[in-house]
């Protein structure tokens, strides 16, 4: 693999880090608190969890388990927070502690036995384990971000009817590996 797992592995994590902030800037105080119903979550719940979830898998990920015994999961579906900016520095806060985590990485250290719950998983397994996790809830945030701002949502990859000039752009340059989010 010749870190190319590692590079790429980053950079999607920040790429789906981005998807969030991006519809964060739309979202205000109220707004991150909407719950469609009872029994769904708002965007401010679903950071709560992915953060609490990133606290405990990332810190000393390659010696301790990634669920802590000082993780709260059930506390994380309360929605606690009073201010967006509140809500935005614990983001922040679990996605520092991932890449804390994952930039030192060595190739040498994939294969590596982590647990998660007394599971077993390779480093690769538990990375790959986490991304999906994070672009599950990330892609809930999307949602709830566009039903709430309605008309006023700005899209955050190709807008639609667009496709056909943004393929244009893309063939109009040499053929070259690259990231699909280097142009981002």
């Amino acid at each position: 693999m010749t870190n190319s797992y590692l590079s790429s592995i980053i950079k999607q994590f920040e790429y789906y880090k981005s998807l969030g902030d991006k519809t964060f800037e739309q979202l205000s105080n109220e707004h991150i608190h909407w719950q469609y119903n009872n029994e769904s979550n708002s965007v401010a719940i679903i950071v709560k969890h992915i953060v609490g979830n990133m606290l405990s898998r990332w810190t000393n990920f390659l010696t301790e388990d990634g669920e802590k015994i000082w993780r709260e999961r059930d506390k994380e579906f309360i929605d606690t927070y009073n201010y967006k900016e509140d809500m935005l520095m614990d983001w922040n806060k679990g996605w520092e502690c991932l890449f804390e985590a994952i930039k030192p990485l060595e190739e040498n250290q994939l294969e590596q036995i982590i647990y998660i719950r007394n599971q077993g998983h390779t480093v690769t397994e538990a990375i790959n384990r986490q991304l999906a996790h994070y672009s599950y809830h990330i892609g809930q945030i999307v949602f709830l971000g566009k039903m709430i701002t309605n008309n006023h949502w700005k899209p955050l990859s190709i807008p639609k009817g667009k496709s056909s000039s943004y393929n244009q752009e893309k063939f109009a340059k040499d053929k070259g590996r690259r990231h699909f989010t280097d142009d981002l």
